[in-house]
């Protein structure tokens, strides 16, 4: 793999091995193990995990697997990830979705399955890679790793995604989100009928007490958070949302939806699967090779709004809601119709 490599060592856990919760027809759990990796590793895309597998760099029991294979409780596994090496961001020729561009800024529709930064190892195919070759300048205002970052997405969370360009652009956008004046939209798809037709969540965030790279609603020494929410069509046992977060916690919209009993589908961290496929909607007995609807988190930043400092005036920026979301939906409304 031509970098330094570390070598992580566990043994999966029944929670973690059944998490993909399969409850209609009776059918059992089926979790693939390149799910199961990308979320105990958040930082590694899925596609990279994919690749590393393919090079035999993940084993069970001491045998390399596929990306499909199914994790047991009590499974031995050993993953050989690569070490971030460098404090270098190497352009690559990723093809973007570009919303808005000018000579401060840049305005990305990310699609799921892309990490920002690199970071933890994650050294290609990120967000900043893509950027990097398409921009001549980013602003190096919050590190080179880091360069053009004033907020972030979750990997697997799609959408509207600003980046800066000029540093001086840069620490007034920033002051904007450190000051809540930024305007945030988010469209979610979450378990559960939502009884309320809107309501505000305010409950404070902080680091989970025993699961790294998850967050919880911590009273204790949280920091404050809150989200509005606002339901846009219930649909049987599902609802869609949209979501105003008006504070900026790692994980905001997931942990709180979560909170109140209404995980995000698809959410392999706070929900209670990590794919639904279509015998889950029709109550069929799941085939061997069935494909998901879905196998990421339901979430997609639709809207962002700013005050350009340079043109002076209020920007908005919409992402169309993403091909996977939308056949969800769909399917979600053939069930119900």
């Amino acid at each position: 793999m031509g970098a330094e490599v570390k070598t992580f060592e566990f043994y999966v856990k029944r929670e973690a091995a059944q998490t993909a919760v399969r409850p209609a027809g009776g059918a059992q759990p089926h979790r693939r193990i390149d799910s199961y990796l990308a979320s105990r590793f958040p930082d590694y895309s899925r596609t990279f995990i994919k690749k590393l597998m393919e090079q035999g760099a993940v084993t069970v029991g001491g045998v390399p697997v596929k990306p499909s294979y199914a994790p047991r409780p009590g499974d031995h596994v050993i993953a050989r990830v690569p070490v971030l090496s460098g404090a270098s961001v190497e352009p690559e020729d990723i093809a973007l979705d570009i919303l808005y561009e000018d000579d401060w800024i840049v305005v990305v529709n990310k699609p799921p399955d892309m990490v920002v930064h690199p970071a933890k190892g994650h050294q290609s195919g990120t967000l900043v890679n893509a950027l990097a070759y398409h921009c001549e300048k980013l602003s190096s205002y919050s590190g080179e790793l880091r360069s053009g970052i004033v907020h972030r997405l979750d990997r697997d969370t799609s959408g509207v995604i600003l980046l800066v360009k000029d540093e001086s652009v840069h620490q007034s956008i920033a002051q904007q989100f450190e000051s809540r004046r930024v305007r945030k939209e988010y469209v979610a798809v979450c378990e559960g009928r939502v009884e309320l037709d809107s309501n505000v969540i305010e409950a404070p965030i902080g680091p989970h007490a025993r699961l790294a790279e998850r967050m919880a609603v911590r009273f204790d020494v949280g920091r404050e958070a809150k989200t509005v929410y606002e339901v846009v069509e219930r649909l049987g046992e599902f609802t869609v949302v949209r979501c105003f977060p008006h504070t900026g916690r790692t994980h905001q919209i997931r942990v709180h939806l979560q909170h109140i009993g209404h995980p995000i589908v698809c959410d392999a961290s706070y929900g209670r699967r990590d794919a639904i496929y279509p015998s889950d909607l029709t109550g069929e007995e799941s085939q061997p090779f069935e494909e998901p609807i879905l196998d990421r988190q339901a979430l997609h930043a639709r809207r962002l709004i700013i005050h350009h400092p340079v043109l002076g005036r209020e920007l908005c920026f919409e992402a169309p809601m993403p091909a996977d979301m939308m056949a969800l939906i769909r399917a979600l409304r053939e069930r119900v119709a």
